[in-house]
């Protein structure tokens, strides 16, 4: 895996004249977690859509190794993202719905796709079409998807939204795992503890700006 440093400098963004993100600068690599904490509306879903390529800055840059988003590169490269709720094709399988999204740039095959859904606590052979899926086992497979291609950045927003005990700790697990391999996180999280005890460096994001930046 090739090294990756992603730069944000001074990101602005304004809907409907509100700001969302206000002079936000941040710099990654690669190798470690980075905590975005702050309350609902903070600005931290916003700035996660924002260094994806989701949404348009009004001003300031997003680069990855140099390469400019929306000028270099339409979308962030090599990113694996849960961001919000995962979408899915409610008649499909979780193994089906996998497949598709893999068909698209044709990265991993059937059976790297079949591990992942095992790694996630999920059954590839799963018959159940993803409508009757639980709300924790939507949220496992978002997971899947945003780690399957094993990619250089992963853009994570809440992974333990309606997961159990069990299911904190294997996706916990499964983060760690990610970073050993090398991947740069992004990882939000409404708990504190679980937040702090995963990052390597924290930023304390209130009303669209960075209040604090901390190294753990």
């Amino acid at each position: 895996m090739k090294e990756i440093q992603l730069k944000v400098t001074d990101a602005n963004k304004k809907i409907h004249g509100n700001t969302i993100l206000e002079n936000v600068s941040l710099t990654m690599t690669s190798g470690k977690i980075y905590g975005l904490q702050g309350s609902n509306g903070s600005g931290k879903t916003m700035l996660m859509r924002a260094m994806c390529g989701l949404i348009r800055l009004n001003s300031g840059t997003v680069e990855m190794n140099g390469k400019i988003l929306g000028k270099d590169m339409a979308f962030l490269e090599n990113t694996g993202i849960l961001i919000e709720s995962p979408a899915f094709l409610n008649g499909y399988t979780g193994l089906q719905n996998l497949m598709y999204l893999a068909d698209i740039q044709k990265r991993v095959d059937r059976d790297a796709v079949r591990h992942t859904i095992e790694r996630v606590g999920l059954d590839p052979d799963d018959k159940r079409k993803y409508r009757k899926y639980s709300l924790g086992m939507k949220q496992r497979l978002g997971i899947a998807a945003a780690i399957m291609e094993q990619n250089d950045i992963l853009l994570i927003d809440e992974p333990f939204n309606a997961l159990d005990v069990d299911g904190i700790e294997l996706v916990k697990g499964i983060l760690l795992e990610e970073k050993a391999r090398g991947a740069l996180i992004v990882l939000s999280c409404h708990e504190k503890q679980l937040l702090e005890s995963l990052s390597d460096e924290l930023y304390l994001i209130q009303s669209g700006k960075i209040m604090d930046h901390i190294v753990l």
